[in-house]
Formats: C-alpha cells, structure tokens, sequence
C-alpha cells in the first residue's frame, strides 16, 4: 500500500530518508521514535493524528477443499472448537490471537486451538492452503485463492468490515530529514 506511492513521495522530497518496519504487535511509535505509523483506523490512538490511505477490510475464516473433505464446514463459531485452527501469535497481545467474530449486535473473540502457530499470516495462508487446517486471515490476501477454488470460506457472515488503514503520527510537528514508519500488518 505505501511502496505505490514511493516513487513520488521521494522525488517531491529528494532529502527525505524513509524506513519502513513491519511488526505484528501494536508498536508505541513515540516510544519506539518512529514519525508515523500506519495500522487499523480503530486502532489508531485518540491522540494521533490519523489519515485513511485505503479501503476498509474484513477477515475471513478458510480452508482448502481437501481440509474440508475431512471435516464438515463449521456452521457457527462454536463449530470452531472442532476444528484444527491454524493460529497466530502476536507479541504485544501475549501470546495467541483470538478470531474477532461478529454478527449483528453479537461480538465474539474465540480462542481457537491447532497443531500449528505462526508469526505471519502469509504463513497461516500457505498452511491452509496446504490443508493443516482453518486460517483466519485478510480477505484481501485470501481472495485470489477463492477466485481459483483453491480456498473455501466458510462464517462469511460473522466477518463484518472493519475500519481501513490509516497513517498516523503525533500530534506533535517534527522536522527531520528522515521518516520512520512502523506498519501493523494489514492481517489485523
């Protein structure tokens, strides 16, 4: 999402130095001395200047046609629970992710188990696409697999839309010569 707009970001400014980090946790960026940062509008702190740079997104729950010749679809949350769950560790949530599900006014953070844990979720994606088990990923990342039938999603509609990326940055004006961002991952 920020690499398209590089190219003229550093021609407008030719003294500009930018570093991007990706980290899956929730990073301080004045702690951590970084300029700005871009993660989910609704996790953008209240004191943060914040920017929409894209369009909102939604989670999805898939699997691989040949998980599911194993195992019936789950047909509600609860159905989790017998599933192989493919899971992903954050390290400033401690420890396990927990799948934010919601239908209608009913919010739920199910803490699903399985044989497999990564701290990526191109990693929870290649898995499932390998048939280990159910990922819970962003629908942007798995939508070229259900294009192809090489995923099946399943609780479509306990995945509503979530608020979009955002940059944000202190309110606080710098002038260094050097921008330092810190991306959360767009998976949550």
């Amino acid at each position: 999402m920020l690499l398209p707009k590089l190219p003229k970001l550093l021609r407008e400014y030719p003294d500009i130095q930018v570093e991007i980090a990706i980290e899956y946790g929730l990073t301080d960026i004045v702690a951590q001395r970084y300029d700005a940062g871009v993660r989910s509008g609704d996790q953008v702190a209240k004191d943060m200047i914040a920017v929409r740079i894209g369009p909102d997104g939604r989670m999805a729950v898939v699997g691989a046609p040949s998980y599911f010749a194993k195992h019936p679809p789950p047909k509600t949350p609860r159905d989790l629970m017998e599933h192989n769950c493919i899971n992903l560790r954050l390290p400033t949530r401690g420890g396990l992710y927990a799948w934010e599900l919601e239908k209608g006014k009913r919010r739920l953070n199910v803490h699903v188990d399985g044989q497999l844990i990564f701290n990526d979720t191109y990693q929870l994606l290649k898995a499932a696409l390998a048939g280990f088990g159910l990922a819970y990923v962003p629908e942007e990342l798995a939508r070229p697999h259900l294009a192809r039938s090489r995923l099946k999603r399943v609780l479509e509609d306990w995945c509503p839309p979530f608020s979009g990326p955002h940059l944000y940055y202190p309110s606080r004006r710098q002038s260094h010569s050097r921008l330092l961002f810190a991306c959360r991952s767009a998976a949550l």
